[in-house]
């Protein structure tokens, strides 16, 4: 069983698989601007993680959507700090952490 950090790690990969299937223009460019903010404002984390979201939504939404759900120190570490934050419904978002404890 996997321990707390690693289940909210597990959780967070389930999350980015369903904003990568959901991945469109509109979503995308939502994201994009909610980092451009978080750039200009230097808030609510750190200037260069800001600046690491900023250059991987700036590549190919094939790149996007397969980098969202890799499990790599990475993108472990921007996941903590999504721009698709509400893009998952409440539903959905319960559902996942009552399936992955």
């Amino acid at each position: 069983m996997p321990d707390g950090h690693r289940t909210a790690e597990l959780r967070s990969i389930a999350f980015h698989r369903l904003v990568a299937q959901r991945l469109d223009d509109d979503l995308l460019k939502s994201a994009r601007a909610r980092v451009d903010r978080w750039v200009e404002n230097g808030a609510p984390l750190p200037p260069p993680t800001a600046l690491r979201w900023q250059e991987l939504l700036r590549q190919p939404p094939t790149t996007v959507v397969r980098r969202l759900t890799e499990d790599s120190d990475e993108m472990r570490d921007l996941r903590q700090n999504t721009p698709f934050a509400g893009a998952i419904p409440d539903r959905e978002r319960w559902r996942i952490i009552s399936e992955i404890r």
